[in-house]
């Protein structure tokens, strides 16, 4: 893409991610994701009904008469947006690639971040870092995460998942909440999304075209992997072959769903077939319950 052809999409984009957030997502966002705690921040003669335990004592000595402290939520978050745009992100077989949907979730993400004055930072990622954009406020930085995830190309091809997790726990040392924007095609990684889901609050954004999951009655079907390069030749017209590879997908998805559950870590699927948003309110929604 040209950079007029750029800008004109990083404008769509925000168009139409900005009134979803204030139709949908301002409030859930900010309900679901709480401050890190309590800061100071004045203090008032007391009333009948407060808790005895915020007196000030040194202030109320001083005056004769009790004061109590008053204390405002700590809201500030830092939102990372880890990004997987590997080879596999290329695929789609609807209207829109992987890596398009990727780009209008991450938007709807950033903007819910900035409505709510929250940092936001970026790490794209293939087998290597590929970018990292530190944590900031404001339109103009919002515009350029997005900018960067519809024009960047990656240098890789593969996918390191366990190195991008290895980086972002490097590079933010305080807690932050994390959404790992993926595939998950790749092996190797469960350690790190332990670690990270410990150490952060991670919430996996899983990827998948409804053709994945089963091969068509086609007769004989050349398939290519996206990252790798490799091709090879099947006969799709065998029931056997594609029970074999239904079997697999369905193993694979197994495993993954039960990483996700003993690593503690939340995860949305996302049919890159239909909508991103009726994923995304239910997410928030479930974690409103919870808390």
């Amino acid at each position: 893409m040209d950079t007029k052809e750029i800008i004109k999409n990083v404008r769509q984009i925000e168009i139409r991610t900005r009134g979803l957030v204030n139709q949908l997502f301002s409030g859930e966002y900010h309900s679901v994701f709480k401050g890190r705690g309590m800061e100071f921040s004045e203090v008032r003669e007391y009333e009948f009904g407060d808790d005895v335990r915020t007196i000030d004592w040194n202030v109320s000595a001083r005056f004769n008469r009790p004061f109590v402290k008053v204390f405002e939520e700590e809201r500030e978050l830092t939102v990372m947006l880890l990004v997987d745009m590997s080879g596999s992100q290329e695929y789609g077989t609807g209207r829109k690639l992987k890596r398009d949907i990727a780009a209008e979730m991450c938007a709807v993400l950033a903007f819910s971040a900035l409505k709510n004055n929250d940092k936001v930072g970026m790490i794209i990622f293939t087998d290597r870092i590929e970018l990292f954009i530190p944590p900031k406020k404001g339109r103009t930085h919002t515009l350029r995460l997005i900018r960067e995830l519809i024009a960047f190309t990656p240098q890789g091809r593969a996918t390191n998942i366990r190195g991008a997790l290895e980086y972002a726990n490097h590079v933010m040392k305080k807690r932050s909440i994390m959404f790992l924007v993926s595939d998950f095609m790749d092996r190797g990684f469960d350690q790190a999304l332990k670690i990270s889901g410990r150490k952060h609050d991670l919430i996996a954004v899983h990827l998948h075209d409804p053709k994945e999951s089963g091969l068509p009655d086609v007769g004989l079907m050349k398939l290519a992997d996206a990252e790798t390069g490799q091709e090879r030749w099947i006969d799709t017209s065998l029931a056997g072959v594609r029970e074999a590879y239904r079997r697999s997908w369905l193993a694979r998805k197994q495993e993954r769903d039960r990483l996700f559950l003993t690593s503690n870590v939340d995860s949305i699927g996302i049919d890159v077939h239909g909508s991103y948003v009726q994923p995304l309110v239910a997410f928030f929604r479930m974690r409103e319950r919870r808390h």
